[in-house]
């Protein structure tokens, strides 16, 4: 599903709501092609409450995807600001562990966001890590695990940055770990099977306005494939037009540049 995801967003739309919906709208046309209107009305009273049954289960199943999706797309503009505002938590510490080591880190700190914002942003848009920003990171934790602390105030310092280290590469792993997708793969296949069954079904109602049931099938399958399309696009956090951006991290490097 990457791959549609990295479409540009008009076109995942088209081919996802308007090609599906219209291939759906031609469905009733072909049954009642080859079975007659009296054969598809008898069945009209009993299939009602199974298509009751079917649509509610769906729905359900629907709602519940977006919501999870949803949510872990807020993780994943959650897990930047984090990990921002521990970046600049450690900036601030800096002026704790003296001049030279205090400038070091600095200048790591500044290392390891343009590798983010140049290198993990589009190697996550394609569901993968940068060795670059890992390699920055790395050097952070060397040099701070080589300093050592001339007194307390120091200590205490060294302490917190480390700290706050920490939550930038939590923060980091959890946008790693979101960058891949989040809808597994066989949860696709009952979606979109299930999509498919929804739709499907309405083919074998037997209404006298044949444009009438038409028309309605189209409706319901605008509806279940737009639900469809709002899980594909934020499916991958980094990918695509709706994305999350290193906005936060951009803003930290501005903000000490200063």
């Amino acid at each position: 599903m990457i791959a549609i995801t990295a479409m540009p967003l008009w076109v995942s739309a088209v081919a996802l709501v308007g090609v599906l919906t219209a291939l759906a709208m031609c469905g009733p046309f072909l049954v009642r092609r080859y079975v007659d209107l009296h054969r598809l009305r008898a069945n009209n009273e009993v299939a009602g409450f199974k298509f009751a049954t079917l649509g509610v289960l769906y729905a359900v199943l629907l709602a519940f995807a977006v919501i999870v999706v949803w949510q872990k797309f807020d993780d994943a503009d959650g897990a930047v600001t984090r990990e921002a505002g521990a970046a600049t938590t450690i900036y601030r510490l800096a002026a704790g562990i003296g001049d030279a080591a205090g400038a070091t880190l600095r200048a790591d700190m500044t290392d390891y966001l343009r590798a983010a914002i140049r290198d993990d942003w589009p190697a996550m848009a394609r569901g993968m890590a940068s060795p670059a920003a890992n390699r920055a990171l790395d050097k952070i934790y060397a040099d701070l695990l080589t300093y050592t602390p001339a007194d307390a105030r120091g200590g205490a310092a060294l302490a917190d940055i480390l700290r706050q280290l920490d939550g930038v590469t939590t923060a980091r792993r959890e946008r790693l770990a979101l960058a891949s997708g989040i809808v597994p793969g066989v949860m696709w296949l009952v979606l979109f099977g299930g999509a498919l069954v929804t739709v499907g079904f309405t083919f074998f109602f037997g209404t006298e306005n044949l444009r009438a049931q038409t028309l309605m099938t189209g409706a319901l399958s605008l509806l279940i494939f737009s639900g469809l399309f709002i899980i594909v696009a934020i499916d991958h956090p980094f990918t695509g037009a709706v994305s999350v951006e290193p906005a936060p991290l951009a803003g930290v490097l501005r903000d000490f540049a200063r």
